[in-house]
């Protein structure tokens, strides 16, 4: 094992081992500013209940994806955790439904997600939606303005915004055109907009289409002739996540794909450097889709605190602690209630607002099949395998029709280890 790997599993290994009797320990990542906002509300739950301790590990995502798995297998873990991998680990999620003071609270505010988090079947309560995400585009405005390139307007194709990216980056001396988040769950949104489908008639996965392969095979020869950077996606092996945040944030690409979650980060990071854009999800021939998702806070099943844990998920689930936490972090909400109200986001940039707009306005054309991964049982075993093979395609140690190929025997294989 590598030395980084035996460091993670060593530092995870002190966090399950450190904790006290009615402490609870919650295992959080953060994109941008969350955590410090997190935290300062967890301070507060302190104050009003002393008799909890509450401590945040803030970790790397490749944590949360590579090490904390293993730790629930294991039976372990820590006794909340901020999670994306959310339907797939659910085995593991605590059923707060008997624990917490009101379920049809729950029920009310967070029951259109709450599918995501818990096995296929059940009414149990995991957890809930510390965010709503979209994924979508984002434009470096100055550079597009500076190479007297137009934006492509809202129903450009890919091929537009390549196009259009490879002129501001041949007239600005930027290396990068365009560059895309390390990461199965990006690359599919652009691919379901090409026609692919996951889902198979008998709600297994099935073998990649046509649409599949006429998006990744795109993908690939763009990061092969240089318009998408390949950078990130030969930056790690396996399903390791890479974000391109960096690169836009120093304004080193025209066009980047992510998604609402970096609204925040571009905020803090960017500030009056250039001025950016969101810009939805460019079409394809079948839709004009992101793909929906977000960030879960949910409790394990393997605590020794569960009362405990619950009064904490009680705390953070109130509507006018997700209402300030969605404020000051320029989260999109989960909560009903909150939702319904409205948010009124602490931001003075025109720029941030402009962008949580054209993210609430994309949802307008959110294609079906989209909404329904985060809820699938095989989502993230696609997510895995194709991010795996399609980096080494994009690495040059394969053909595309072998990446394809291996994608599909990689998941026939998960499926059929799972005995489902």
């Amino acid at each position: 094992m590598a030395l980084k790997s035996l460091l993670a599993a060593s530092a995870l290994a002190l966090m399950a081992t450190t904790a006290h009797a009615g402490d609870v320990r919650i295992m959080w990542y953060s994109d941008g500013i969350e955590g410090e906002v997190f935290q300062d509300l967890i301070n507060r739950f302190m104050k009003e209940n002393p008799g909890i301790n509450v401590i945040v590990d803030n970790v790397a995502y490749s944590v949360i994806k590579e090490q904390l798995p293993v730790q629930l297998e294991a039976g372990n873990g820590p006794d909340i955790a901020r999670v994306t991998s959310i339907k797939d680990l659910s085995k593991h999620w605590l059923d707060l439904r008997p624990l917490v003071a009101d379920a049809k609270y729950w029920d009310d505010n967070f029951g259109a997600n709450a599918d995501w988090m818990r096995p296929d079947g059940s009414d149990q309560i995991s957890g809930f939606m510390t965010q709503l995400t979209l994924t979508g585009g984002f434009a470096n405005k100055t550079l597009f303005e500076q190479a007297g390139v137009p934006l492509p307007g809202p129903e450009a194709t890919w091929d537009d915004w390549a196009d259009a990216a490879r002129k501001v980056a041949a007239s600005q001396q930027i290396p990068y055109p365009m560059t895309m988040d390390r990461s199965g769950h990006r690359i599919t949104g652009p691919a379901i907009s090409y026609g692919a489908n996951y889902i198979g008639a008998d709600g297994k996965p099935q073998p990649l289409d046509e649409g599949a392969k006429a998006y990744l095979g795109k993908f690939i020869d763009w990061s092969k002739d240089g318009t998408m950077s390949k950078d990130i996606w030969v930056s790690a092996a396996g399903q390791s996540y890479r974000a391109g945040a960096d690169d836009f944030i120093n304004g080193q690409v025209a066009f980047y794909y992510a998604g609402s979650w970096q609204v925040p980060n571009f905020a803090n990071k960017i500030g009056d450097n250039f001025d950016w854009v969101a810009t939805g999800s460019p079409c394809g021939p079948a839709a004009c889709t992101g793909l929906p998702g977000g960030a879960a806070l949910v409790a394990v099943k393997y605590t020794k605190n569960p009362q405990e844990v619950a009064q904490v998920m009680d705390y953070l689930a109130r509507k006018d602690i997700v209402k300030e936490f969605s404020e000051r972090t320029l989260f999109l909400p989960a909560h009903q209630g909150v939702i319904a109200e409205g948010v009124n986001f602490n931001s003075d940039s025109q720029l941030v607002k402009d962008a949580l707009n054209t993210f609430v306005n994309a949802t307008k054309t959110t294609s079906g099949l989209a909404l329904k991964m985060p809820g699938w049982r095989w989502s993230d075993t696609m997510y895995g395998a194709v991010v795996t093979r399609i980096a080494q395609a994009v690495a040059g140690e394969m053909p595309a029709e072998d990446a394809f190929a291996r994608i599909d025997s990689d998941v026939a294989e998960k499926v059929k280890a799972s005995g489902l």
